[in-house]
Parts: C-alpha cells; structure tokens; sequence
C-alpha cells in the first residue's frame, strides 16, 4: 500500500487526473477497476473518480509495487541549459524572454533542453520545486511560443497559480502584443481584422478566409503601422483570439505576409530583402488586464512587462537591408 497526502499544489484535483500523474504507470482500464472495487481509498473510504481532492486529504492505493516508479537520483531536467532571460519573478510566477530557435516544450527532436525544462532546472536549483515532493505537480508554462518566434512567455511555479492564469488567457484578461514587419505597407494604418481559418493538421498550416465556413474557427487580429520605409512595415499586432499561427496568416491574408516566413509568405519576396529564414515576429509585450478577481494573484492586475532589445525593431529598417 502507499499513501499519498495531498499538498497544496494537489488540491482540487479529481482523484483519476491526480493518479494518472502521479502513478503513471498504472493503466487506466486498472485505475478505474481498482476504483470501483476499493483498491482505492480516499481517506480510508469509498471514492469516486469525480471526488475532488482537499489539501491534507489522504489517498491510500492498495495496488502492486511495479506500478510505482523508482525515486530518481536524477532529473531529465538538469539536462537543460542554463541561461534564462526572465523580465519579472515573483513567488508564483516567471516571465521569461524566449529566444528564437529555443523549443516551449519538449518534442520527439528535443526532449532535454526547453524553456519548460530550463525553468524547472532554474527553480530547483534554488530550491523552489522538489520533485519527490510533488505528487503531480511540476511548474509549467502559461502560454507557448513557436520555436521559430521569440518573446514573453508567463510560467507558473505552483498550481494555484497556473489554475488561475490559465483561466485568465482563456478569458482574454492577459493581453499580448507583438512587433514584427511585414511586407509592403497594410492597407490602413490601423485596423482590427475579423477572418475565419481552418487548420491542415498534418500540413500544420491554417488557410483564412473572409466569410465563415464549416468547421472554420473565427480570428480577430488588431495592428497598428509603426514605420513603413523600404518595401516594409513594422507593425504592432494585439491578438484577440489565439488561433494557431494566427498573424502570420492573417498578415498574408490581407497582402502583407511577415518577413522571412516562408510557410505564409513567398520566398521570392524574401530573397528581395536578404533571403532571411525566420519570421520577424516578437511577442515583445504582456498586460495583466483584469477584469475580475485573480485571488492571490490580484496583485498582478496592470502589471505589464516588455521585453528588451527586439532585434528587428530598434533600427527598423536600416538592419534588416542587406
């Protein structure tokens, strides 16, 4: 038998999602076997799989010991490297600056060194996370960036604090914004666009169109011309909806495709402008706009952090023409 007690950063978990995490080897077709016929117990009692778990609550599993994975001497994530950009840090939350080429989260490419591992290295070090102390739990990331695109990504170093801020980006109560240049000049020096997009999974490509169809997903996307010159803008874009490469292909959408993206773009107009390989693209601003109660994290309500040194847009255009 091995008993978990629950912490803090436990609670308010069904039993089955908290025991999939933390005894992931236990298949699901046994976790909810042993549920139903009292292999598992909720403070020495009778659970359900939808009972919800209290800080302090004790969960007694009486399953085999081969189902429970060795402690390790040693995490994946002390793998990852070191070197982290973090614009602001308090006790519940990280914003980091992510670099162009850096994954958010490990893939079948590259498992060991991400962002995500990376601040998991971070806080152990300095003693904020210890894994054998977490049942479930280990910190994670708010929001995600593609590896090709740099900037703000928001994590969170316990589970409050990450039920929370989720909820927040779903509720569009954190505003992010970006800088990136596009080619040739929007049609208007400020708009918000309203479109429709599809997604080709196995493409991983969205295509955009401007009245609904079936299955389509709508997408709202505000910009701003900050400085047209040369062939090129750069422009500020605010997303309100977040859909999968949504300014990329938004931007093509309305005959402005971003530099240097050759999924969206064409690559012979990039080759007019140094042939670049990456999109300019930079989530360079994020607003912790509020607009109801984030409990503990109420304090966060119009914080707002930018990111440093975006290296297309100090001497826009002058270091992007070859």
């Amino acid at each position: 038998m091995k008993e978990f007690v629950i912490e803090k950063n436990d609670a308010g978990q069904r039993v089955d999602k908290f025991i999939t995490k933390a005894v992931p080897l236990l298949p699901q077709s046994l976790l909810y076997k042993y549920i139903r016929t009292k292999r598992i117990k909720l403070n020495g009692k009778r659970t359900e799989i939808s009972a919800r778990l209290n800080e302090g609550d004790a969960l007694q599993l009486y399953i085999n010991d081969e189902f429970f994975a060795p402690a390790k001497d040693s995490y994946d994530f002390l793998r990852a490297g070191k070197q982290l950009d973090i614009l602001y840090e308090d006790e519940n939350v990280l914003l980091l600056d992510k670099k162009a080429g850096l994954l958010s989260h490990p893939d079948e490419g590259e498992y060991n060194d991400t962002l995500i591992t990376r601040v998991q290295r971070y806080l152990y070090e300095k003693g904020e996370y210890d894994p054998k102390a977490e049942a479930s739990f280990a910190p994670a990331l708010v929001n995600r960036i593609d590896r090709n695109t740099g900037g703000i990504v928001i994590a969170a170093k316990n589970a409050e604090a990450l039920r929370i801020l989720n909820q927040k980006l779903k509720d569009r109560e954190i505003r992010k914004f970006y800088l990136c240049v596009v080619i040739g000049r929007p049609p208007k020096p400020a708009d918000t666009l309203t479109a429709y997009m599809t997604k080709d999974e196995k493409k991983n490509k969205v295509t955009v169109y401007d009245a609904p169809v079936p299955g389509g997903k709508t997408m709202v996307t505000r910009y701003t011309v900050l400085e047209s010159a040369k062939g090129l803008s750069l422009c500020e874009v605010e997303l309100l909806t977040g859909r999968t490469h949504q300014i990329r292909a938004h931007m093509a959408h309305i005959g402005c495709p971003l530099l240097g993206d050759g999924k969206y773009g064409a690559n012979a107009l990039n080759a007019k402008f140094g042939g670049y390989k990456k999109q300019f693209l930079y989530s360079y601003k994020t607003e912790f706009a509020f607009t109801s109660g984030a409990g503990p994290l109420d304090y966060l309500k119009g914080l707002a952090v930018q990111a440093e040194n975006v290296w297309f847009a100090e001497n826009f255009p002058d270091e992007i023409i070859l």
